[in-house]
């Protein structure tokens, strides 16, 4: 494990993931091909690619006491995450997630948080001294809005990095967004956060300005296969992807981004050059099916780095 620690707090939910040609229209029926279930769920997958990229990561969230919970635990056991603060529930079960993926790796997706709905402030208090022992604290908006906003009171109590992740998109106020550091939304959750359109770079620009200017540190807006634009009171660079082979699955590519992203910042790393590592993270995820089975080791990493930089 390199740098220092990280926290990750988010959902757990399995991923019942469906190949197929195209995504139904509403009301229609259409033949699938691959059907796979496996872990899943944002905070539970940037925690996962966090920690196959090197970093020391414990991860905040509650489960049901059923299989699906069961597959949780044994993901963090095998891939070496701090479960200390996993809570576990017998009155909520595990959440689940509907995956459709098509043809040329689009995806459409439902997701239900089942238990870690259930996490309370109580046990974000008990998981203060994983917070304070951590040098970067991410959370995403799968959870309630204000269990996500607690833990990023906490965090900046503690003078820690705040990323947020704000997916899928949700209204959040001023108050949440100027505990943040990094925002890190995709096209369509800047527009959702400042009903802006983002289709173009000088539209992601606009968008961003309106998130600095209700009080995010910075914002990393990602933006498919054109990059990632990184824009602060001082900094406006766009960071290009990483091409590390055919498109297959985009479904984790965002989670991918935003594990890199935290591992590279809890190095020491410099913002630009944490998104570069994080493009190069999701650049792989994107070749492979599914969430967090397609999240990369760090040598993988390392060394499609090294080849771009050839």
């Amino acid at each position: 494990m390199a740098g220092n620690p990280i926290c990750v707090m988010g959902i757990f939910v399995a991923d019942l993931a469906f190949k197929t040609p195209r995504l139904p229209a509403w009301g229609e029926t259409v033949l699938g091909g691959d059907f796979r279930v496996g872990p899943g769920g944002k905070g539970s997958n940037q925690a996962v690619a966090a920690a196959r990229a090197g970093g020391s990561v414990g991860f905040i969230t509650k489960l049901g006491e059923d299989t699906f919970g069961r597959m949780a635990r044994e993901l963090y056991a095998s891939e070496g995450i701090d479960a200390t603060h996993v809570y576990g529930t017998d009155k909520v079960g595990t959440g689940g997630a509907a995956i459709l993926v098509d043809d040329k790796g689009e995806n459409a997706i439902v997701v239900t948080a089942g238990a870690a709905e259930a996490l309370t402030a109580a046990d974000i208090a008990a998981a203060e001294p994983l917070i304070a022992r951590a040098a970067v604290f991410l959370t995403q908006l799968e959870l309630p809005v204000p269990i996500a906003a607690e833990g990023l009171r906490v965090a900046r109590r503690h003078g820690k990095c705040t990323i947020l992740n704000p997916a899928p998109a949700a209204p959040i106020s001023d108050e949440v967004i100027g505990l943040v550091d990094i925002l890190t939304p995709n096209e369509s959750e800047a527009a959702g956060l400042t009903g802006l359109p983002v289709s173009s770079l000088d539209q992601a620009t606009a968008a961003a300005d309106r998130l600095l200017a209700r009080g995010a540190g910075t914002v990393v807006l990602t933006l498919g296969a054109k990059g990632a634009l990184v824009h602060g009171r001082d900094l406006h660079l766009l960071v290009p992807a990483v091409d590390a082979g055919p498109v297959v699955d985009t479904t984790g590519a965002g989670d991918a981004f935003n594990g890199g992203l935290a591992v590279a910042l809890a190095e020491g790393r410099d913002l630009v050059d944490a998104v570069r590592f994080a493009a190069a993270v999701a650049g792989i995820s994107v070749t492979r099916l599914g969430t967090a089975p397609s999240m990369p080791k760090r040598a993988e990493v390392d060394a499609l780095m090294a080849r771009a930089a050839a």
